[in-house]
């Protein structure tokens, strides 16, 4: 049947329909082009996603719990004995599409219009359009970022800023385009099904595929997907199914969707070669998310007093356990014919130019450092750093080849269990907690005002290190640390801290400002996340509650 939109009248009456049998029920407010996304398919494709699946999203989240609360009471993460012989066995993934060899720079950001236009025309590769850690995933911005995409996907993207008047088009070449979807702890309030808010990542999937797969074979690409926040080879099985479940429906050939999977937490890090394996139709890399692993160090080991880390500026790629963590994904993806992708480099440009060349410097030694160690590429969040680790990666790479899939890795001692859970040397400091909890303000603030995206202090603030900030401070006061001048930490001390930082926020950006923001709002979150007896799996989750409709 040829794909029609459906006027708001046949939007309702095919929801309507859909309701009279419990099944899928839109409940978010109209929106401009709302109409264009929720056609006839793409509910259809969304409904029956749901209905195959949805429901075993609980059960995978229970599965983490399960597993957390082992490591609690003092079972440390390690390799799975039950599934060695994977580790051990001379297999492959499927492939590599053409479009997909050469992935040196990537650029992040939201799907918001004038920066998709933005990092497609950027120096890149690849641009990760991101419906997770650098959205506030209002009703409107997800609906508007899927309009964004399917219109770059077309090459008919245009926007003009009204401020200012100007125009912003794709140019010739644009980078190659991939759709980061959220997460599996992250739903989507207005779309419910058998009464139940569905999972964000089948949403996030479900109307990016639907929309765009057409036009993304016919120009020699396809649909490409990132997958945050995997803990285990049990999840990825899960996207397998769900993929294999749309190629069927839609008569394409195994392995034409390709996903990127995030190795962002530490009990994934484990399970590497298994989370391959289970996607091994699909899959084409993995990604070093090394912000989200910081955290989810922090995390999963929260009730370990010996695995405390220090500040987070102390906390970089060459210290052990980050290191230890960059080497073996990249040896385990060049085994497997995968691609080993780098980390984020999360600094903006600066206008002073003395300023500007010291961001330029440490961005080029960490990029640098990733090269060196043999990943194919590596991400960038701002345009302004693109020449910069397109440079350095060049020179590793060369013009040859478009990757390091070379690099084996092969002569290094094998990788234990005790380097990735090493902690790092370093100190906590007053100035370092003072600055998380400035950093995380200012970030809850954008964030339930709608805006997940945000520079501070020179860096580009997303969710992830966000958790780091308040994460750190929450570790500390749990197992009673103590600052470098010896003031232990403590709920008050955090709490004398928080008024105190909220007054220099305040000064900071103007009275103007901060009476109409939400920083009030932001700090009360901030105090209860940070000062709870149990540490909150992701701020997101109340932050949602929280995030206008």
């Amino acid at each position: 049947m040829t794909e029609h939109t459906l006027s708001e009248q046949q939007l309702n009456s095919t929801l309507g329909k859909a309701t009279a049998n419990a099944t899928l029920n839109i409940v978010g407010r109209d929106i401009p082009g709302k109409e264009v996304i929720f056609t006839e398919g793409a509910v259809a494709l969304l409904e029956s996603l749901c209905r195959e699946f949805a429901d075993e999203v609980p059960a995978l989240l229970a599965k983490r719990k399960d597993k957390q609360a082992r490591i609690d009471k003092g079972t440390l993460p390690d390799f799975l004995p039950e599934t060695r012989a994977i580790r051990d066995g001379a297999w492959q993934i499927r492939g590599i599409p053409d479009d997909l060899l050469d992935r040196r720079v990537e650029i992040t950001g939201p799907v918001e219009r004038k920066m998709v236009i933005n990092a497609l025309n950027a120096n890149a590769k690849v641009f990760m359009a991101d419906f997770e850690d650098s959205l506030a995933p209002s009703w409107e911005k997800v609906v508007e970022g899927q309009i964004n995409l399917r219109d770059a996907v077309r090459g008919d993207i245009e926007y003009t800023a009204p401020d200012t008047g100007k125009h912003y088009k794709l140019g010739p070449n644009p980078a190659v385009l991939i759709c980061r979807v959220r997460g599996l702890h992250l739903k989507e309030k207005h779309v419910q099904f058998n009464g139940k808010a569905i999972p964000g990542s089948l949403f996030d999937f479900a109307l990016y595929f639907y929309h765009n797969y057409r036009q993304l074979l016919a120009k020699g690409s396809g649909p490409y997907f990132y997958i945050p926040k995997l803990e285990s080879h049990i999840e990825a099985r899960w996207w397998a199914k769900v993929f294999a479940f749309v190629e069927e429906r839609f008569c394409l050939q195994a392995g034409t969707i390709k996903c990127t999977c995030l190795i962002e937490t530490l009990p994934a890090v484990f399970e590497m070669d298994e989370i391959l394996y289970e996607l091994r139709s699909n899959i084409v890399a993995l990604n070093c998310g090394r912000w989200d692993y910081i955290f989810s160090y922090i995390k999963t080991l929260k009730r370990h007093s010996d695995r405390v880390l220090p500040d987070r500026q102390a906390v970089t790629m060459d210290t052990p356990f980050l290191s230890a963590y960059s080497r073996l994904l990249i040896k385990t993806c060049h085994k497997r014919g995968a691609l080993a992708m780098g980390g984020m480099a999360a600094f903006i440009p600066a206008k002073d130019p003395v300023q500007n060349e010291a961001v330029l410097q440490r961005v080029r030694r960490d990029k640098e450092l990733e090269a060196r160690n043999g990943h194919d590429g590596t991400w960038v969040a701002h345009p302004g750093l693109a020449d910069t680790a397109m440079g350095i990666f060049n020179e590793y790479i060369g013009q040859d080849h478009c990757n390091q899939l070379h690099i084996t890795r092969d002569v290094d001692a094998p990788i234990l269990a005790s380097e990735l859970l090493k902690t790092c040397d370093g100190e906590r400091t007053e100035q370092g907690m003072r600055l998380n909890i400035r950093i995380a303000l200012q970030y809850l603030e954008a964030w339930i005002s709608g805006n997940g995206c945000v520079p501070i202090y020179g860096l580009m603030e997303d969710a992830a290190t966000a958790e780091i900030s308040r994460a750190s401070i929450w570790q500390w006061i749990q197992h009673g640390k103590s600052l470098s001048n010896g003031k232990l930490v403590t709920k008050q001390l955090f709490k004398d801290m928080l008024v105190e930082e909220l007054s220099n926020v305040k000064k900071e950006v103007g009275s103007d400002r901060f009476t109409h923001g939400k920083f009030t709002q932001a700090a009360v979150l901030l105090e209860d996340i940070t000062t709870s007896d149990e540490l909150v799996d992701f701020l997101t989750l109340p932050g949602y509650e929280m995030l206008t409709a």
